[in-house]
């Protein structure tokens, strides 16, 4: 697993790739809410692209990151989802509370 972020323009992106399960939870947990709370941001960006697997534990970390900045008024979105993730967001209607984004990390 690998998460890496930036910030452009009042947008903090975070880039997840590899396997977010189980056996990662709390690395992703820990490496994001590190992140969070450091940027100063107005909305966040999750990209996806790179995401390999997801089981219910990484949409526990997902859901949980999005409680703590919703907390803060800060929305976040999903971008660029593998199709397997993107299969996993509408089973399960996640997009209703991360809505879908075209824009990826720059």
């Amino acid at each position: 697993m690998q998460i890496n972020a930036k910030i452009y323009q009042d947008t903090l992106y975070i880039q997840i790739a590899g396997e977010l399960d189980e056996h990662t939870a709390n690395y992703a947990k820990m490496t994001i809410d590190n992140q969070l709370d450091e940027a100063e941001c107005k909305q966040v960006v999750m990209d996806l692209s790179n995401l390999e697997f997801m089981d219910s534990t990484g949409i526990g970390v997902l859901m949980g990151r999005y409680k703590k900045m919703k907390q803060r008024g800060i929305p976040i979105f999903i971008a660029n989802p593998s199709v397997q993730a993107d299969k996993i967001f509408r089973m399960t209607a996640l997009y209703e509370v991360m809505p879908k984004v075209k824009e990826g990390v720059r």
